[in-house]
C-alpha cells in the first residue's frame, strides 16, 4: 500500500494540517499516455506524454481552498499548502463541502493489464498498420484513411484524507481507432470504427479495419428520403451518443439547480418499459472503472432507470450532502488540476433479448440511423433535438439503399417513450455503451 506517491500525498495532509486546515485531501494522479498514428504503412506521429501532479483541497468552516502543483519537493509542497489555505479564505462558506468518511472495502478490480506495457512499440504500430492495410484490401473503393490509429493509458491515483482516508490503485486502457473515406465517381462517404478497452489480448484490428471499411462502402450512392413519420433503428454508437444527453440531465447537482428535465420525477415513468439505464464504476472490463472516484469513494452500479422507471440520480460528496445522502461514487476528475465534479463513469443502456437482425426483420419502413449531425446543439435542459442524420432505409424488414440528408427532430423524453425494441448487442465507445435501439415512430424530414 505504502507507495512513494501515498506517503507524499500523506505529507501534504499533515502540512496542511500543522498550517491550519480543519480537513484536508490530498490527491495525486500519475499518468502515462501513448498515442501512435500511421499513414500509408509509416509512423506519422507517436506522442509519448507523462503528466503528475497533486491537488490538495482544504476546508475550513465550510470555505474550501484548492490549489494544484507539479512539484513535489518539500518547498512545493510548503507552496501548495499555502496557496490552497489562501484561496480558502476568500471563498463563501458552504455547510455541505464535507470530505467522505469511508469505512467500507474498495472492490476489487481486474484494470491493469500487463501485457499493455509489455508489448513493444514495434508491436503497436503494427496493429495500426494491420487496420488499414485490412480496410484497403477489403474494397478498392476504400480511397484515403483519414487516420489509423492505436492509443494506450497507464494511470496511477492515490488519495489521502485526514478523516483517514489512504487509496491507491494503478489502472491501464488500451484502443485503436480507425477512420477512412471510401469513394466512387463523385461520391465519398465517411466510415469509422474504433474498440477501446482494458484488455491488450481483446485489440482486433482486422475485425475494427472491416468494419470501418464496410461502413463507408455500404453508404455508396446515399440519397434523401421524403419527409415522413417512421420508424427508427438507432445502430449501437448513436444510442450512446444520446447518453451525452443524458448524462447531465441524471446529475443530482443538474436537479438542485433546477436544470435537470428530470427533477421531481423519481419513482415515476420516464421511458419505455424497455429502457433501463446504468451508471457501473465497477463493471467488469468497463475502460472507467475504477475502486474509487475522485474523493476517494468507493464506485457502485447506480440505477438511474429501470423498467422506464426514474429510480435516482448520480452524486459525488458535496450533492449527497446536500440531500443527507451517500455519494454514488460518481465524483469524477478530468485531472488533479480541478476538483471532483458529478460526472458519469460506464455509462450505458442495459441490453435487451431481441438481436439487432431480429429487430431490423420486424420494421416494414424505417431508417437504420447510423449518423448523426449536431447532437452538441441539442439542449440538454430541455431535452430537444434536432439532427441531421444519414443510415440505411429499411423496407419490408431488409436493408434496401443508403439515405443522406436526412433530419430527425425531437425530444429525448418522447424518444426514450418511445422505444419498442432493446437489441441484446450492447458495445461501449469508452465511457458510454449502448445496444441496438428501436423508436416505433418519429418524424423524419427528407428533400
Amino acid at each position: 500500500m505504502h507507495n512513494k506517491y501515498v506517503t507524499i500525498a500523506q505529507n501534504t495532509v499533515q502540512k496542511a494540517k500543522a498550517a491550519g486546515a480543519a480537513m484536508a485531501e490530498a490527491y495525486l494522479l500519475s499518468s502515462k499516455d501513448l498515442a501512435i498514428e500511421v499513414r500509408n504503412g509509416e509512423v506519422e506521429t507517436m506522442k509519448l506524454a507523462e503528466d503528475r501532479g497533486l491537488g490538495l483541497r482544504v476546508i475550513n468552516d465550510g470555505r474550501v481552498g484548492f490549489a494544484y502543483t507539479t512539484e513535489f519537493s518539500a518547498g512545493g509542497l510548503d507552496q501548495v499548502v499555502h496557496r490552497a489555505l489562501a484561496n480558502g479564505a476568500i471563498t463563501e462558506p458552504d455547510k455541505f463541502y464535507i470530505l467522505p468518511e469511508i469505512t467500507e472495502k474498495y472492490p476489487e478490480l481486474d484494470i491493469c493489464d500487463p501485457a499493455i506495457r509489455a508489448a513493444t512499440v514495434e508491436h503497436k504500430i503494427s496493429m495500426a498498420v494491420e487496420m488499414e492495410n485490412t480496410a484497403k484490401t477489403y474494397d478498392k473503393r476504400v480511397k484515403v484513411i483519414e487516420s489509423s490509429s492505436y492509443q494506450d493509458a497507464e494511470v496511477e491515483v492515490s488519495i489521502v484524507n485526514s478523516l483517514g482516508m489512504q487509496a491507491h490503485y494503478q489502472g491501464a486502457y488500451c484502443g485503436i481507432y480507425l477512420s477512412l473515406v471510401a469513394g466512387e465517381g463523385e461520391d465519398s462517404q465517411t466510415g469509422f470504427a474504433m474498440k477501446y478497452g482494458l484488455k491488450f489480448a481483446e485489440l482486433d484490428p482486422a475485425s475494427i479495419g472491416k468494419k470501418a471499411a464496410e461502413r463507408a462502402v455500404r453508404m455508396l450512392g446515399a440519397k434523401s428520403v421524403k419527409s415522413q413519420r417512421a420508424a427508427v433503428v438507432l445502430d449501437p454508437y448513436i444510442a450512446a451518443s444520446f447518453l451525452g444527453l443524458l448524462a447531465p440531465a441524471l446529475s443530482g447537482e443538474a436537479v438542485q439547480k433546477g436544470r435537470s428535465l428530470f427533477a421531481g420525477k423519481i419513482g415515476q415513468k420516464v421511458a419505455s418499459d424497455l429502457v433501463s439505464i446504468v451508471d457501473d464504476g465497477r463493471l467488469p472490463g468497463g475502460i472507467a472503472s475504477a475502486p474509487f472516484d475522485g474523493e476517494g469513494v468507493p464506485t457502485s452500479e447506480t440505477i438511474l432507470i429501470e423498467g422506464g422507471l426514474l429510480q435516482g440520480f448520480l452524486y459525488n460528496t458535496y450533492a449527497a450532502a446536500k440531500e443527507g445522502i451517500r455519494s454514488t461514487g460518481n465524483g469524477v476528475r478530468g485531472s488533479f488540476k480541478g476538483t471532483p465534479e458529478v460526472g458519469t463513469t460506464n455509462f450505458f443502456f442495459r441490453p435487451g433479448q431481441t438481436s439487432p437482425q431480429q429487430i431490423i426483420k420486424e420494421v416494414k419502413n424505417g431508417l437504420y440511423v447510423t449518423e448523426v449531425m449536431g447532437m452538441h446543439t441539442a439542449n440538454p435542459i430541455s431535452g430537444d433535438f434536432s439532427l441531421g442524420a444519414s443510415g440505411i432505409w429499411i423496407e419490408n424488414g431488409e436493408f434496401s439503399k443508403p439515405v443522406r440528408g436526412a433530419a430527425i427532430a425531437g425530444n429525448i423524453m418522447e424518444l426514450l417513450g418511445s422505444v419498442d425494441a432493446v437489441g441484446n448487442d450492447l458495445e461501449f465507445f469508452g465511457g458510454k455503451g449502448a445496444p441496438t435501439l428501436r423508436v416505433a415512430s418519429m418524424s423524419l424530414s427528407g428533400s
